[in-house]
């Protein structure tokens, strides 16, 4: 069974779209897409620097619209999948490929997204550092203890924890046994409360969007649980703006879902190690420019049963 996973923030490299380009009709849909946006992605996917795409409200549709070119180019139906998922804003791109949002409606719905939590991530100096290893318990009562949420739980003893800068500098200082805390350039405590601003300005625009039922399973963020109906998927990418990313349990439910090989699309290559790590067996593929292409096709054609 062939699934399609897409990244979140993070993800993107400076430069990272520029081979893309080379692909017949890529261009012709950014430069599309940039103009649903209001946001030259071809720019900030080949020439901006690492500080221009690290701005949230620029990422984001960055993210989303790479995602979908390359998708594009793998000419694969819905229906040839046996399941999508995406980490955190990689949610959007996942709902897109699965049908339940035109391309159009995802970039519009994102650029709300990036722009609702960017301005949220200015209310409160806030953050988000990796916190690897340690006793599970050990950790969760450390992240209590300093008042920090577990924003995404990635599975294998990774956790992103989120809060104030002043929460993450005590828990720094104080670390649970045998984990190592590591700060992560981002703007903001993403997936927690302090994104609250931003649901409620998604919250207004969401009843408008168009909406189809999904052609596919999709595997959601919040429970690790298949997603039928295009509204619940919407009303799930609002809510998870401020509640935290279950990655741990989406891959769990892709190995109940009996996936057998996972293909991510670009940015790619976070999620394929995290496959790699805990989905034993699977096989995988980092979709990171064009000449990975012949490579997914032959493992579509494996793991399809019409093939490509």
């Amino acid at each position: 069974m062939l699934v399609l996973v897409a990244p979140g923030q993070g993800a993107q490299s400076p430069g990272f779209l520029a081979p893309w380009l080379e692909v017949p009709g890529v261009a012709d849909h950014l430069n599309w897409w940039s103009a649903v946006a209001g946001l030259d992605l071809v720019h900030y996917g080949t020439e901006a620097d690492a500080d221009a795409i690290k701005d949230t409200a620029v990422a984001q549709p960055l993210l989303v619209a790479s995602g979908l070119a390359a998708f594009g180019a793998l000419g694969l139906a819905p229906e040839q999948l046996g399941a999508v998922a995406g980490h955190s804003v990689g949610e959007i791109t996942a709902a897109a490929i699965a049908g339940t949002l035109s391309a159009e409606s995802a970039l519009a719905f994102v650029r709300q997204r990036g722009l609702a939590m960017a301005e949220a991530a200015t209310q409160t100096a806030t953050g988000m550092a990796a916190v690897l290893g340690g006793d599970p318990d050990e950790v969760a009562a450390a992240l209590e203890k300093h008042g920090l949420t577990a924003a995404n739980n990635n599975g294998g003893g990774q956790i992103v924890a989120a809060g104030t800068l002043e929460q993450l500098e005590a828990f720094k200082a104080d670390p649970p046994a045998k984990a190592k805390v590591i700060s992560l350039a981002v703007a903001g405590a993403f997936h927690t409360h302090h994104m609250t601003p931003g649901v409620t300005r998604l919250q207004k625009i969401a009843p408008g969007v168009p909406v189809a039922d999904p052609r596919t399973a999709y595997v959601s963020n919040a429970d690790g649980k298949t997603v039928d109906g295009g509204a619940e998927i919407v009303a799930r990418l609002v809510s998870q703006v401020s509640n935290p990313v279950r990655w741990d349990l989406c891959m769990e439910a892709l190995e109940r879902l009996g996936a057998t090989c996972v293909i991510e699309v670009p940015p790619a290559g976070t999620l394929t190690n995290l496959v790699k790590r805990n989905l034993k067996g699977v096989a995988h593929l980092a979709l990171k420019t064009p000449a990975d292409l012949d490579k997914a096709r032959e493992l579509i054609a494996e793991h399809t049963p019409q093939g490509a």
